[in-house]
């Protein structure tokens, strides 16, 4: 299974023949490596409705007839543009043919801003998720502040990566990830949500660095790991 970063909180999961997008935010993203032109998906996972989250996802969903699981709020709003949905809620699981996802509590908010009318419709409430494929747990964080439930979370579930939010300002900064790996006692711990805005300007060598050896671990823009 390969697991990679593709700048901001964009995760691609590539397993049994099949690609995971984690929140496609690729247009706009002046991190990314990706263009949406080329970008290949057969399921994207959402962890709430943020513009810098929800990104591309319409228009990859509709050229790759790909599922899109979501939030109840996010996943109904997305249907009306002609996607095909799963729809979830906090704290429930559901088997898929390429894994199972179970969402899990996020404190954070999820809206969706028109620009060109100034309105925000509200998508519900945010999740990380928890995606398990191949014997591997994948944890995305989604945006979230520290809190303790993150303890129980690592208590219930083996996490073999877990990608966490450092950018601070709208998530939890360095100091509180580095709690929340701790409490989440995953094998790997990669930080996402930083340095595409400067409010977010972080140094992950430096949260990593806070985290016991071996288990922290910065992915450059495009790079992998194997699981």
């Amino acid at each position: 299974m390969k697991v990679s970063y593709h700048g901001h909180a964009v995760v691609k999961v590539e397993a049994n023949g099949k690609t995971i997008l984690f929140d496609p935010f690729i247009s706009g993203n002046g991190l990314t490596d990706l263009h949406a032109d080329d970008v290949k998906v057969d399921v994207i996972l959402l962890t709430h409705g943020h513009n810098d989250h929800v990104g591309d996802t319409v228009e990859l969903a509709l050229k790759n007839d790909a599922l899109v699981v979501a939030p109840f709020e996010l996943a109904e709003f997305l249907s009306w543009q002609g996607l095909k949905v799963h729809e979830m809620h906090i704290g429930g699981k559901h088997k898929f043919d390429f894994g199972t996802v179970k969402l899990t509590q996020a404190f954070h908010g999820s809206s969706y801003t028109d620009y060109e009318t100034n309105s925000i419709t509200y998508t519900g409430m945010p999740s990380g998720i928890l995606l398990t494929i191949d014997g591997k747990t994948i944890y995305h964080a989604g945006d979230t502040a520290l809190f303790s439930d993150l303890k129980m979370y690592g208590e219930q579930h083996d996490i073999d990566i877990a990608f966490l939010p450092i950018g601070d300002n709208f998530t939890m900064g360095p100091e509180d990830a580095v709690i929340a790996a701790k409490w989440l006692n995953a094998s790997t711990v990669v930080p996402i949500h930083y340095n595409t805005f400067p409010v977010i300007k972080q140094d992950p060598y430096a949260f990593v660095s806070n985290l016991p050896t071996n288990v922290g671990k910065v992915l450059e823009v495009g790079e992998s790991i194997e699981l």
